[in-house]
């Protein structure tokens, strides 16, 4: 990183930016510049997968590194033994491939997407010992995320004990929710305590907002977001600004998700106690066995309920979207109006059906699309899918977690020159 304020203005280097789960690890290489602007694409990605995989004595786990860069792209086999830990292992072999990239130009910084950032945090934050520590307490709050994010970056401190590393928080986007959306009707001793709605996505919402915002007017509007993937939620933002959002304390609420129910009556939690149910029972059919796997008894993957002809299936779809037009219809009355809409995450960038039947049922508030440009909407770039008669534009952005958590790492490195 250049040490002086003259330099900075000349110097570009690259931030790696990572998602690690519970069995996977996403990864992006950004060429960056001091003054906080990353280009446009990454111009390496790639994937390992089969983290999960732990090898038992005498077996060998074959995990698998995809990279993609100048428009090609290479699978990897990467071999753990028993009583080697696939993450670290996995790691080792990202570096040097990372490290064969970068050809002697420097890495300033690792940016790691992190769920929860509680109260503790607002905004990014430089990783420490102690920093992961009290992040660590917020582990019960996001099962599916946090604990993963946590010993990934452990993990990536290691591999890049040279590098500076940065955790980019999903909450913080949603810093300018008023009282009224963050509080619960709880005794105010609760919200003192840190229980309130935080929401989620927030590093996506602020990708999509941002570069939407450069390309119409409507978005420095009433913008409605729609991130719908495995994990699935809406956001309402005026200017920019987060004002609503269906994710609260946890991850869990808002709309029905891949395995994850959603919103539901915390009188039901209240009953499986009374019948005798684990709190660990609870949390395994709300986070893993619900959403559009437990309704359907087919699968989370919305592209194998459409090649379903089970009528399960096909209900679980009807439920999913219908969630979506619900909670819509009251983020739409918070803000007063609406003047966009815009799809992102894997099943809004890429489901044309989807985006039909949400949009045909909000019609009533003047969202009209063009098939045909629905239809070619594909995810690979920023698209228009409003009719020319439309009096709300509606828009598909594919989103870029990585590249903002980019950005924000080196704001924070810029106040150390």
């Amino acid at each position: 990183m250049p040490k002086n304020k003259a330099a900075a203005h000349r110097m570009t280097g690259q931030v790696l930016a990572v998602n690690i789960g519970s069995s996977s690890l996403k990864f992006a290489l950004y060429a960056t510049h001091t003054d906080g602007r990353a280009v446009d694409v990454a111009h390496v990605v790639g994937l390992v997968e089969g983290l999960q995989e732990v090898p038992q004595d005498g077996d060998i786990a074959e995990l698998t590194l995809t990279l993609k860069e100048k428009g090609s792209s290479q699978r990897l086999t990467i071999s753990c033994g028993a009583g080697e830990s696939p993450l670290d292992t996995a790691l080792a072999k990202l570096r040097i491939e990372i490290n064969r990239v970068l050809n002697g130009r420097e890495l300033w910084a690792v940016a790691h997407r992190v769920v929860h950032g509680g109260t503790l945090y607002s905004g990014p934050v430089e990783l420490t010992a102690e920093v992961i520590q009290a992040l660590s307490e917020l582990n019960p709050l996001a099962p599916l995320h946090q604990p993963y994010n946590l010993l990934g970056a452990q993990a990536m401190m290691r591999a890049f004990d040279k590098t500076p590393q940065f955790a980019c928080f999903d909450t913080s986007f949603h810093q300018t929710l008023l009282p009224l959306e963050t509080h619960f009707g709880l005794p105010e001793s609760y919200f003192e305590q840190g229980i309130r709605r935080y929401g989620f996505h927030g590093l996506s919402y602020e990708y999509v907002s941002s570069r939407l915002m450069s390309h119409t007017k409507a978005a420095q509007g009433r913008l409605l977001m729609a991130h719908l993937g495995n994990g699935a939620s809406l956001c309402a933002a005026i200017a920019g600004r987060s004002v609503a959002t269906t994710m609260g304390f946890t991850a869990l609420d808002g709309l029905v998700m891949g395995t994850r129910c959603g919103s539901i009556d915390p009188g039901l939690l209240l009953y499986w106690l009374q019948q005798g149910w684990s709190t660990e029972k609870i949390s395994e059919l709300l986070y893993k066995k619900s959403g559009l796997l437990g309704v359907s008894g087919v699968s989370s993957d919305m592209r194998s309920l459409h090649d379903s002809k089970l009528p399960q299936a096909a209900f679980a779809i009807d439920l999913f979207v219908h969630r979506i037009i619900r909670e819509a219809g009251a983020l739409t009355a918070v803000m007063g109006g609406i003047n966009a809409i815009v799809f992102t995450g894997g099943i809004g960038e890429h489901d044309a059906d989807i985006r039909d039947r949400v949009c045909d049922a909000l019609s009533y508030l003047g969202v009209y699309i063009e098939p045909s440009l629905n239809i070619n909407a594909r995810g690979d770039r920023i698209a228009a899918i409003h009719s020319d008669d439309s009096p709300v534009e509606v828009w598909v952005v594919p989103t870029d977690e990585g590249r903002v958590a980019a950005e924000q790492a080196i704001k924070l490195l810029q106040r150390r020159i």
